[in-house]
């Protein structure tokens, strides 16, 4: 047994003096130390022993343990060294290059301005809700008071999932289900992607954003959204902006009208922003229309209301002096660097 444990301390030491690096180190403590190692085994087999010779051969096991663990953490010790040494003479880091530069991102301009009319309107009392974007047709069109013959429903014009669903035109159909939901006094906004088959140009294009809003109590009348609005455009466009309002036709509101407001860059002079005319076109609004009002279940002898809608990206254009819509979708980091 003696000599068994010299063999095994003898070959231990040779293999680690002649191994090179601490993977092939490890490799040697696990087959002379670990659970299934030669040293280990003796441990076992010492219950064959005698009770005489086992005090005596256990004491030379634990010698030799010893002798190899030392063994072992020497070698870990020097190939550690050797392997730092070579790393920081083949590793060496010129500290004289430029720093990598960590690119900040930050909000895309249609968030920017969509977060600023959100905070006017959550300002004046209204509630920001959403809807689906797949939208059944009746929601869509009409409960909106248009008419299976109407131009807006032309398959050129939306596109058609089936007969009964389709891609919604509009953030109007979410007006809609807050009818049928709640009971007045209404105050929403509604924001939103609509999608339309437009053929992509500087300011067209299949998918793209509306923002929306509706009022219903008592005794709403075009005064209190001519002033809702006029607040709107001074708190977006600043204090010396002005708003006309043009007559125009929508079919679920009655009457109707197109929003302008002064021009922002000449205050109303006339420009090439505004085409000499000293105003640009924003919004349409209009008073609901009493047959839309009946049909989400509200008396139009007891309440009344207005809606508005905008698109987001006209907004965004005319805020930043943006020429084409199609730069807001490209993802070029030099023009959304500037915002």
């Amino acid at each position: 047994m003696k000599e068994i444990l010299q063999n095994i301390k003898e070959k231990a030491i040779t293999s680690i003096n002649e191994t090179t690096n601490l993977n092939d180190l490890n490799d040697i403590r696990v087959a002379y130390l670990g659970k299934k190692g030669e040293l280990t085994a003796i441990l076992k087999g010492m219950k064959d022993l005698s009770q005489e010779e086992r005090p005596v051969v256990g004491q030379i096991v634990n010698e030799v343990r010893e002798i190899i663990e030392e063994a072992l953490e020497s070698k870990k010790v020097k190939l550690s060294k050797e392997l730092r040494e070579s790393q920081l003479q083949n590793e060496t880091i010129d500290v004289t290059l430029p720093a990598k530069k960590v690119e900040i991102g930050h909000r895309h301009p249609m968030n920017i301005v969509l977060e600023d009319i959100k905070r006017i309107f959550i300002g004046m009392g209204y509630e920001i809700v959403e809807g689906p974007e797949v939208e059944k047709d009746y929601y869509n069109f009409e409960a909106l008071n248009i008419p299976a013959n109407h131009p807006a429903k032309d398959e050129q014009d939306t596109f058609y999932i089936n007969g009964e669903y389709l891609l919604r035109t509009q953030t109007s159909p979410v007006q809609i289900r807050e009818m049928e939901k709640k009971t007045p006094p209404i105050r929403v906004l509604a924001p939103g992607r609509v999608f339309r088959s437009d053929e992509v140009d500087a300011t067209h294009s299949p998918v793209f954003h509306q923002i929306e809003g509706l009022v219903i109590d008592k005794n709403i009348t075009m005064a209190d959204l001519k002033g809702a609005l006029a607040v709107f455009a001074k708190e977006l466009y600043g204090e010396k902006t002005r708003v006309k309002f043009r007559p125009h036709h929508f079919p679920f509101t009655e009457p109707s009208a197109e929003v302008d407001v002064s021009c922002v860059m000449c205050e109303g002079k006339g420009c090439r922003m505004c085409k000499g005319t000293g105003w640009i076109e924003i919004l349409g609004c209009g008073m609901v229309h009493p047959k839309v009002l009946e049909m989400c279940g509200i008396d139009p002898n007891e309440y009344s209301g207005f809606a508005f809608g905008m698109g987001l990206e006209r907004i965004t254009l005319l805020r930043y002096e943006i020429e084409d819509m199609r730069l807001l979708f490209e993802n070029d980091v030099r023009f959304l660097k500037q915002f």
